[in-house]
């Protein structure tokens, strides 16, 4: 069940942006599992996508005609992550393109294709195929909703936000939705993530704005310390509220950064909060390290430690294995009773020991908390980092150990 999620607030529509849901029976019966976004000639679009050696079939053709030209529609299935499929994966990926711009009148390569769900079995792409008239036919600009529950696998909740602002005197909006629930460890993004705005940008400087947001958000989350072979993020600028980013620097610039990332920020936070079998929202704070990148390593280490993690579901104040987990990071760290730990607030480790002061009950009741923050000070300098996570459940196992049957 997911970890204090609130109800997911009404989305705002983004002038310039159809979304169309349907259910095709890509794997399950009766299930939403394809959706279509199609948008306006003349959007821009930003990316980020997986690191993984064995990146998804979808993913290399995606990758592929982004870089050739502005995407006209994404098409998105759940059930099959079209994943270690080879040769043919790429076909199917590539079928799927053509089918959609033959009905959007586009090219292919104006089409990128997206998909989650099982590794090592073939999509149905006929299932597909036969899914993209209704879901075209559908499509509008009200159809966030509906495309967040389409994308969903393991989430039990959909995921979205939406920010307004002022801009030069007139209103931008940027919605978002996500979806992702385990294999969550990304070094770009996590999952699968559409965002859009009706702001103007041309790609470099949106790609810059991208690449600020998911440093903050995206890229520093954990569930499992696994990365997908399927992961990707969009942002898809419409240009439709005529208001235009011309610099990736200046003002504008930076109140769009802001907001991009406030979106990005909740989207992440949800797939944690959503983590499979999760019971606790974990913020890991890492501080007096000598740069912000050694604090993102240690946090890091202590965030996807299952020791830790158990620990944390147990409701267990055993800071022993926080300190495990700081002491095997990899970073030089000259004087350790310089190290001080917390657990929402209470202090439990200083000068090289247990706190003086701290009492077990305090520690147990700082833990029973369903959002929880443990907090270290390393005494060594000003650098900093953030990361969420969650706890490790029975349930955790039970879900993986069922995934594909």
């Amino acid at each position: 069940m997911a970890v204090g999620v609130k109800a997911m607030p009404p989305l705002g529509a983004i002038a310039g942006v159809r979304l169309g849901t349907v259910a095709a029976g890509i794997r399950k019966a009766a299930r939403q599992d394809l959706v279509v976004i199609q948008c306006d000639s003349g959007t821009t679009a930003a990316a980020v996508f997986t690191q993984s050696h064995f990146a998804a079939a979808p993913v290399i053709v995606a990758k592929a005609h982004w870089r050739q030209s502005e995407p006209r529609a994404l098409i998105i299935n759940t059930g099959y992550a079209n994943a270690a499929t080879g040769e043919p994966g790429l076909a199917d990926a590539r079928a799927c393109c053509q089918a959609l711009a033959q009905v959007l009148s586009c090219r292919p390569d104006e089409v990128l294709p997206f998909s989650t769900g099982v590794i090592g079995e073939r999509l149905p792409v006929s299932a597909v195929i036969a899914g993209i008239p209704p879901a075209v036919g559908t499509a509008s600009e009200d159809g966030w909703m509906d495309a967040a529950h389409g994308i969903m696998t393991t989430d039990t909740v959909p995921k979205g936000a939406t920010c307004e602002m002022v801009m030069d005197g007139k209103p931008v909006r940027i919605t978002g939705i996500a979806k992702g629930s385990g294999m969550i460890h990304p070094n770009m993004a996590t999952m699968l993530a559409f965002v859009a705005t009706d702001i103007g940008s041309e790609r470099p400087v949106l790609q810059a704005a991208l690449a600020r947001a998911v440093k903050t958000t995206f890229n520093a989350i954990s569930v499992d310390g696994d990365t997908s072979t399927n992961d990707a993020l969009v942002v898809l600028a419409t240009g439709r509220s005529g208001v235009r980013l011309t610099a990736a620097e200046g003002p504008a610039f930076t109140q769009f950064c802001e907001a991009l990332e406030q979106v990005c920020a909740e989207l992440a936070q949800a797939i944690v909060r959503d983590g499979e079998g999760a019971t606790k929202f974990v913020r890991v704070e890492i501080s007096g390290a000598r740069s912000d990148d050694q604090a993102r390593i240690v946090a890091d280490t202590v965030a996807t430690s299952p020791l830790v993690k158990t620990a944390l579901f147990a409701s267990d104040p055993n800071w022993g294995r926080i300190l495990m987990a700081v002491g095997r990071a990899p970073i030089a760290l000259d004087d350790p009773d310089r190290v001080t730990v917390s657990l929402n607030g209470v202090r439990v480790f200083r000068h090289g020991m247990v706190d003086p002061d701290y009492r077990e009950e305090a520690g147990q009741k700082a833990l029973a908390a369903a959002d929880i923050t443990v907090g270290v000070d390393l005494g060594q300098g000003h650098g900093r980092a953030v990361v969420h996570t969650c706890d490790f459940s029975y349930d955790y196992v039970r879900i993986n150990g069922s995934y594909r049957t």
